[in-house]
């Protein structure tokens, strides 16, 4: 009696054992609500830096709320002619014109009247001083400010070879900013939600400066089924 006894208790820790999160996924420019809930809830994160540039995705753009619903910004990519299949980490932005001074003032713009703009306005501030010389780069450069600012600390890593099959829980279609789902996700006070009601899934600086030092919080008390 005693021998099924263990038996039967060894079964039941292996089951309520917590099976490890380690997932794959695209850094991108200021992340989406959706791929930050993915961070947040994982036990590792690698990030895959081995694949080829997409065009529209959220590698190179983010949502932020506006008076007018949603605003698009938008980083300008230098194409190369020569290159049909050009890897991430070799895209470098088109720095002839003063794009990150434009996202910036938009950003300011949207969020100079929330509640926490102003507490995280000089840790921000610094990714807009400098050109950006490479895509991937400055996007890992971002997700490392904002893992900072939210008290983030889940190990994270890059990826050594692009797999399309992974035995990684395999994230990367957050990048993709077409036909998206409705994920559901908890409501949050938005600035402009009074102009036309909450707005789901937009960049990470939108719970950011709305729910302050609350948004990592908020991040695992979510989930991505839709």
């Amino acid at each position: 009696m005693v021998w099924f006894s263990l038996v039967s208790k060894k079964k039941k820790e292996s089951i309520n054992k917590k099976v490890e999160q380690h997932i794959l996924i695209y850094p991108s420019y200021f992340p989406s609500i959706a791929t930050m809930v993915a961070m947040a809830k994982a036990d590792k994160i690698t990030l895959e830096t081995q694949d080829n540039y997409q065009k529209q995705t959220y590698r190179s753009r983010a949502y932020i709320a506006h008076s007018n619903e949603k605003l698009l910004v938008n980083m300008p990519i230098r194409h190369s002619k020569n290159i049909r299949h050009q890897k991430t980490k070799d895209v470098a932005p088109e720095n002839n014109f003063s794009w990150l001074a434009e996202h910036w003032k938009s950003i300011q713009v949207a969020y100079r009247t929330s509640p926490y703009f102003e507490f995280y306005e000089d840790d921000l501030a610094p990714l807009f001083k400098n050109p950006v010389l490479k895509l991937q780069v400055f996007n890992i450069q971002i997700l490392n400010t904002i893992a900072e600012l939210i008290a983030l600390e889940t190990p994270i890593t890059t990826s050594s070879v692009f797999q399309k099959n992974t035995q990684l829980q395999d994230m990367r279609h957050l990048a993709n900013c077409k036909k998206e789902p409705s994920y559901n996700f908890d409501t949050y006070h938005q600035v402009f939600e009074g102009n036309h009601g909450h707005i789901e899934n937009l960049s990470i600086l939108d719970l950011l400066f709305n729910e302050g030092p609350n948004t990592l919080n908020y991040l695992q008390n979510q989930t991505l089924e839709n």
